[in-house]
Order: structure tokens, then sequence, then C-alpha cells
């Protein structure tokens, strides 16, 4: 469903005479910026690669960036660590292939600090804005009754709605149909394997 087709459905099950296009996408917008926050399926899943040519300590996120999943160099997988611990390896200063990393506001640091290769980061990206009327999206076409609900909850507050709970309870039933969706599938389609604790060499 388009933008625009979401916008007429949105004030449909509103049905107040008193809301103008612009508050629609306001409240539209508003929705969607709620299901980024806590939605975390497949289709949100992006990845972005960092060419080094150079000495790095960091790299900086993509401006779509929500969430790392993770981030691995020539194919090594990084492990994460707080922030307090980056701090205290970055005091030895040393160069070479990196095994952690950290975010640090819109950056991730790396260490050790990586001269050339390539550093991939998996992760979570928002939605593209949707600008005219005919803007899809891959949530506006697979959940377009979730934007709708999401809407409905700030259009409700807004208007002090009687139907508040009943647009919030149609929000978390979509949202967690939608999330359960993505979760099954990452059980379904292959072999399931159980990785023993130890490594037992004969």
């Amino acid at each position: 469903m388009n933008y625009g087709s979401i916008r007429t459905h949105f004030k449909a099950v509103l049905n107040r005479s008193d809301i103008t296009d612009a508050l629609a996408d306001t409240f539209i917008d508003q929705g969607i910026a709620r299901i980024q926050r806590t939605l975390r399926i497949p289709s949100m899943e992006a990845k972005h690669t960092y060419n080094i040519s150079s000495l790095i300590n960091q790299v900086v996120l993509p401006s779509n960036f929500l969430e790392a999943i993770d981030i691995y160099y020539d194919n090594r997988v990084l492990t994460r660590i707080p922030m307090t611990e980056m701090q205290q390896l970055k005091d030895a200063n040393q160069s070479g292939n990196p095994l952690y990393f950290a975010r640090e506001q819109s950056s991730l640091l790396v260490y050790p600090y990586p001269t050339s290769g390539n550093l991939t980061l998996n992760y979570y990206a928002q939605y593209p804005e949707m600008t005219t009327d005919s803007s899809e999206t891959l949530l506006s076409q697979i959940a377009p009754d979730l934007i709708i609900y999401a809407a409905l909850t700030y259009a409700s507050d807004y208007y002090l709605d009687e139907r508040t709970e009943v647009f919030e309870g149609k929000y978390l039933q979509f949202m967690t149909e939608l999330q359960e969706q993505a979760n099954d599938q990452e059980l379904t389609g292959s072999l399931q394997s159980i990785r023993p604790s130890y490594n037992l060499d004969y």
C-alpha cells in the first residue's frame, strides 16, 4: 500500500471531519518512527562495507542506522565490548587486525586499528522516507495495518479519543504478529543444530 492509500485508510478509520492531510501525515510519520524503535525484522537488515586503505580507529555509521547486528573484518566477526573496556584498550595504541568494537555516538570504534582490508557492518536500518503519495517501502507493503494503527495511537492522544485503548491494542497485536513471524522464519527452512559446549579432540 502506498503512502496516499495509507493516509486515506487512516482517515477513514479515524472518521473525523477536522483531520487535514498534513496532520494525518504527521501522525503517520510519528507512527512509523515508533515502529522502527522496536521492530526488528529481515526487511530492515542492511549491509555497509568500509574499504580501508590507511590506519583508522573508527568509522562513521550510515545515516539510516538503527542497531548493529554484527561487524566483521575480512570474514572475522568482531566482539562488541563496553566503552570502558574500549578506552582501556586504546591506551595500548595497537594496530593490526581488529578484534573488538564499541559504539560511540554516530561512530563505531574498532581495536586494534586496521590499516587495510574491508570492515563490513550488518545492521538494522530505517526504512526510506515516503515523500509522495505513490511512495512505498517494504514496511508499507507488508504491514500497512501496523502503520495505520501506529498513526491512530498518536491521533487518539491528540484528539483525546475514547478509542485510544482499542487503537493501542490493535497496534500491539499487529506489531507482535509481525515480529513473531520474523522470529519464526529464523527457525524454519534450514537445518537447526546445537553446538557443543566443548570441542573434544580424539
